[in-house]
């Protein structure tokens, strides 16, 4: 495909997601918390820190990946770096092909390391163009083009299907990645983007060496009603359009996931619309708790208008620790959570 289709792609991508920005009723929003009257904790004293590939985090916060080759990519990942340095949280970039093979950076380069030295910061890039001596190439330069810390792989079969010029082989790409994760020097984190990991696919990925996986599960951006958007004929839209709720659910990912594989680092993504999601995730087996589209409009304002929003979510998260009586995350992941005919 060539760099101005994909940029193109890119484009569009920002423009439909910015359009339909709605939160949606998640998966989460069936699980609540039992109260807690007496917490016996001064708020303030709260502690929601923890660690990503060695380094320090505020809070269990990445912001996921939502760019790539658009020209307004560069003052998104930069206010984007400015405002994950300014809190300690994680930074994941969007797919760096176009970045790669062409002479569009995007931002993607060693100047967000320079941003954000402290920070764990994430490349990214699909699993289509891991194939081969050519792909591990490819993942080198990415890591490298911003000092990352890990590199992250994602997984997109169902929009590739839909998408025009979509990339429709899909053989061998188990073997690359383990192959990749052999010969790259950071660890490879896997995920999908917004249809869901299963406990299967989970399993067959940690098998592979894989480090981490982002579960981003059904419940947040629908791709194939994002590519249903961008279709070009009535048939190609009615084909996106009938997978528009297709995936699995991020809670009942994250839960079959984490009961399969009790020690694998996983990332909560898909559906998280504020710190009580983010709380419930942290509860259900998430590490890490990832956010895209819901900030988009906000990287597009400012570094300050990022930086507020997620400042709300760290805020709710504080306040949900408080009132299950959690110190700390530790305590939360232990917290009494329940549903229709069923508690943790």
């Amino acid at each position: 495909m060539k760099d101005t289709d994909l940029t193109k792609r890119k484009n569009d991508h920002l423009d439909i997601v910015l359009r339909n920005t709605a939160p949606a009723s998640g998966s989460f929003a069936r699980w609540h918390f039992t109260h807690c009257a007496l917490p016996e904790l001064h708020l303030d004293q709260i502690d929601l820190r923890t660690r990503l590939f060695d380094r320090p985090m505020q809070a269990p916060f990445l912001i996921s990946s939502m760019t790539g080759g658009a020209a307004r990519a560069l003052s998104i990942n930069h206010h984007l770096a400015e405002a994950a340095q300014t809190l300690g949280l994680a930074l994941g970039v969007g797919s760096q092909r176009v970045a790669l093979e062409s002479d569009n950076d995007s931002g993607l380069t060693r100047d967000l390391r320079r941003i954000a030295p402290d920070i764990p910061l994430l490349a990214n890039l699909g699993a289509a163009q891991i194939l081969g001596e050519q792909g591990r190439r490819l993942a080198r330069n990415a890591v490298s083009m911003i000092e990352a810390d890990a590199l992250i792989v994602h997984l997109n079969p169902l929009q590739e299907a839909l998408q025009r010029g979509g990339d429709r082989d899909w053989r061998g790409v188990l073997q690359a990645i383990a192959q990749l994760v052999k010969s790259l020097e950071v660890p490879v984190v896997v995920k999908e983007v917004g249809a869901g990991i299963s406990a299967e696919v989970a399993q067959r990925l940690a098998e592979a060496g894989v480090s981490m996986i982002d579960i981003a599960g059904a419940g947040g951006t629908s791709w194939a009603a994002v590519e249903g958007e961008r279709a070009s004929t009535p048939q190609q839209r009615a084909v996106a359009m009938a997978f528009a709720s297709w995936g699995i659910p991020t809670d009942e990912a994250l839960r079959a996931v984490r009961d399969r594989l009790p020690a694998i680092p996983l990332i909560a993504s898909g559906g998280i619309r504020d710190g009580i999601d983010a709380a419930k995730a942290l509860r259900l087996g998430a590490d890490i708790v990832g956010q895209a589209a819901a900030v988009l409009s906000s990287a597009l304002h400012s570094t300050d208008a990022v930086v507020a929003h997620f400042n709300t979510l760290i805020e709710q998260l504080r306040v949900a620790c408080f009132c299950t009586g959690s110190a700390n995350l530790r305590q939360l992941r232990l917290a009494p959570l329940h549903r229709a005919g069923e508690t943790l």
